[in-house]
């Protein structure tokens, strides 16, 4: 079982998760949305929070194949400690680079290393890219009537862009960032018919759950950007884009979510545009 990767295991849990007994889908949802905490808790914490016995936690880990839950526990420990580093503040992050054995930086030294490995992070998407899922993705905001757009905090600059960008098709747009704390009166005219693109990474956002959650409850579609099989966004998903992002003294870049949804309205656009051609090359559609 120590072979077995993070992905795979995400995978499983994800696949399994509406089988699952009551008592451990609580505890996969723990585990989906406290990932963070999970690396250190005990099985006495994690029960105590599930309100569950202990006994259940030790069951979880085994019916997916570990000896315990530790050996769980170690797999997440080990494949997301880079991942919880970006839930130390700004601060303490620079100061942990200055604190470290590398000595003085120059400006462009620490530029050059987020270039290298944005560029690196890049290549790791074009490997990993889901083809099919795009497609999906594009022909949910084809058929679209309004486009929604949810995105907070880090996200922000991502959905931001992708709602100016997409005011240049013939789609109704609307940003929902929560501005004033308004996230709720934002989406909640999303109806059937329509779509969100929900954007959020680990920790994730509450306002972009509670917005993934409103496209649901109205039988809106949802496509998700996250990062994680487990993000509390997937199951919202109607699609589901993942993005992996390059790391570099502790802050992540904003590169490959930046590229999607370039990607994604350029794309967009082009289809809207040929299928504005073909209907205008049907005499049918002549008056």
């Amino acid at each position: 079982m120590a072979q077995l990767s993070v992905d795979e295991l995400i995978g499983k849990i994800a696949a399994a998760y509406d089988s699952l007994p009551r008592q451990l889908k609580r505890i996969a949802s723990y585990i989906e949305q406290h990932r963070g905490r999970v690396m250190m808790d005990r099985v006495g914490d994690i029960a105590e929070a599930c309100n569950v016995h202990p006994s259940a936690v030790v069951r979880f880990a085994k019916h997916f194949g570990f000896s315990g839950f530790s050996e769980l526990q170690a797999i997440f420990r080990r494949a997301y400690t880079e991942q919880v580093a970006p839930v130390q503040s700004y601060q303490q992050r620079v100061r942990k680079l200055i604190k470290s054995n590398r000595g003085r930086l120059q400006g462009s030294e620490i530029a050059r290393e987020f270039i290298d490995g944005s560029r690196q992070s890049l290549d790791a998407l074009g490997g990993s890219f889901d083809a099919d899922a795009f497609d999906e993705a594009l022909e949910l905001l084809v058929k679209a009537k309004t486009i929604y757009i949810a995105g907070v905090r880090r996200s922000f600059a991502p959905a931001s862009y992708l709602a100016y960008a997409l005011q240049h098709t013939r789609k109704r747009v609307i940003l929902a960032p929560g501005l004033g704390g308004m996230y709720r009166e934002q989406i909640s005219s999303i109806r059937r018919g329509d779509a969100l693109v929900a954007i959020s990474f680990l920790p994730y956002g509450k306002e972009t759950q509670y917005c993934a959650r409103m496209a649901r409850h109205n039988s809106a579609g949802a496509l998700v950007i996250t990062d994680s099989q487990l993000s509390p966004l997937a199951r919202f998903a109607s699609v589901l884009l993942l993005v992996k992002e390059g790391n570099a003294f502790g802050f992540r870049s904003l590169t490959n979510t930046m590229c999607l949804c370039q990607a994604l309205f350029i794309s967009l656009a082009y289809k809207l545009e040929l299928n504005l051609e073909e209907a205008t090359d049907d005499p049918s559609e002549v008056p």
